[in-house]
């Protein structure tokens, strides 16, 4: 396995990859149209002064998504964060935090927020191992657009 810099070549991989993981694996039903950020990363991810990584396995093939995309030049949001089922419990979901964290800090990012559907318990359960705390919506310092499915919001402080 390996992490890589988003490149278009894995446009459409990393669309089937999301969208199979949301509304087949998950039944969140979150549709592409609700998710531009997935159709123009470059615009969304990198341009904001973010990144998107990618997790690929031997072969090439796309088994895991991470994004950072910053709001300001100390807030940053943590999006995309998918791997496949078949890699989880295998460090590849760790390779692309730490490797996000790694850019955060290199960036001088003060704070990481993330929005995910109330219903992704074990997505929860990572992240608060990871450092974040719940809060409310209503102390989101910044407004940013996330498809809200119930959706609870975590905050890491760097």
């Amino acid at each position: 396995m390996k992490i890589v810099e988003y490149t278009d070549k894995f446009k459409d991989d990393v669309i089937n990859l999301i969208l199979n993981i949301q509304n087949i694996e998950f039944d969140v039903d979150i549709q592409l149209e609700e998710q531009p950020d997935i159709q123009d990363i470059h615009q969304y991810f990198t341009t904001s002064g973010g990144n998107f990584w990618l997790a690929l396995d031997d072969h090439e093939k796309l088994i895991g998504t991470i994004g950072l995309q910053a709001l300001t030049p100390q807030m940053a949001i943590l999006k995309k964060f998918f791997v496949n089922s078949e890699y989880r419990g295998h460090k590849v979901g760790k390779a692309l935090y730490d490797e996000l964290l790694n850019f955060a800090e290199i960036n001088n990012f003060l704070e990481i927020f993330l929005d995910t559907p109330s219903k992704a318990t074990q997505s929860h359960q990572f992240y608060r191992k990871a450092g974040f705390e719940e809060i409310p919506k209503q102390q989101l310092p910044v407004v940013y657009k996330y498809p809200d499915r119930n959706s609870r919001i975590f905050r890491l402080k760097l």
